[in-house]
């Protein structure tokens, strides 16, 4: 994916800015950079910059754990800020940025301020290579100087306290937001996956879902159908019968680590223990079995009752028929996922 082209801007420092990164900072602080200048805002204080860079992570790291790297603090960072702001982790991120502005809590200033030492102006490196001889310090102080009468046409000047978008770059970053934008998230995307790879669909983990999907579907065009044929189930975590009408579709493994709602992680519950559950994992030796004979037994009644249900062939994609499906072969798919989950930071449900 390449950016837009320009024949005014040097839009070749730009894509360099990405060029070896080892943390996610990069990333962040330029997609804080477009959704302020959608909001047209030019003068933009770093203090606003770091906060939306917090935010846009926010829901990545508390609601899906996904490692960003030992290099990499903002997820120290958010784990420290949400336990001095007790932000929940799926607070709406201009209420985050709006918190993180307005805080006078000392611990999440310098978690803040962290970010200025590693990214303002080493983003703009591109535009300022470095001399023989020079120093680190020698370079920053270079850049600040320079930047201020935007030399070599850079994309913003540098201020201790604020950066000025250069007024050449408006036009191209207002018009292009939006390519911008996701050039930055796959970019961002490809070094994820890099730290996380065995961590499914990174893509779909960078931007909370403004509504998460219903299981209507999976309820009333599969599990119903499978209660009225046996007319009640045990709860594998609880023994309580379900029936029609008073159970929840469950997602065995978490929905925050799977990202998906495919019905073969998909069983139905109690619906006060399913409140409960929220992102647990299940401890495996005690619960594989009956989820397995409940999924064994549900896809030979579709297959019965309702052959050309188009929920079997979700099961399609793990499996390369509905004939192969054995406790065995489940196992080696299931097993891998809560142990990976696990190991990302997912906690085990404790009964």
């Amino acid at each position: 994916m390449v950016l837009p082209h320009s024949n005014e801007l040097p839009i070749n420092y730009l894509s360099a800015c990405f060029n070896n990164t080892s943390a996610t900072y990069k990333y962040y602080w330029f997609l804080s950079i477009l959704q302020e200048v959608e909001n047209g805002n030019l003068m933009i204080s770093k203090r606003s910059l770091f906060s939306r860079m917090i935010s846009n992570a926010w829901f990545t790291v508390n609601y899906f754990h996904i490692s960003f790297g030992k290099q990499d603090l903002i997820q120290e960072a958010i784990r420290l800020i949400n336990k001095v702001e007790e932000i929940t982790i799926d607070e709406n991120k201009d209420v985050i940025v709006k918190i993180l502005r307005e805080t006078e809590s000392p611990e999440t200033v310098r978690q803040l301020k962290h970010f200025d030492k590693n990214v303002p102006h080493w983003f703009l490196s591109p535009w300022f290579p470095k001399k023989i001889n020079e120093t680190d310090n020698g370079r920053e102080k270079r850049i600040y100087n320079q930047s201020k009468v935007f030399s070599g046409n850079c994309l913003y000047a540098l201020y201790e306290d604020r950066i000025e978008i250069n007024p050449e770059w408006k036009n191209y970053l207002t018009v292009n937001s939006r390519i911008l934008k996701d050039f930055c998230l796959w970019n961002l995307t490809m070094f994820l996956q890099v730290k996380n790879p065995n961590i499914p669909d990174i893509a779909n983990k960078l931007i909370k879902p403004a509504i998460r999907s219903s299981l209507t579907k999976q309820r009333t065009k599969y599990w119903d159908l499978v209660l009225r044929e046996l007319g009640q189930v045990k709860c594998i975590y609880t023994g309580k019968l379900l029936t029609i009408g008073n159970y929840a579709v469950e997602h065995f493994i978490p929905y925050g680590f799977v990202s998906h709602d495919l019905i073969w992680n998909l069983i139905p519950a109690d619906k006060s223990f399913n409140c409960s559950k929220s992102d647990k994992l299940p401890q495996f030796e005690k619960y594989y079995d009956p989820f397995f004979d409940l999924q064994k037994t549900a896809v030979e009644i579709i297959s019965e009752k309702s052959p050309n249900n188009k929920l079997l062939e979700e099961y399609l994609t793990i499996f390369p028929s509905l004939e192969s499906i054995s406790k065995e072969k489940f196992k080696e798919i299931i097993q891998p996922l809560i142990t990976i989950a696990s190991n990302n930071g997912f906690e085990f449900l404790q009964l």
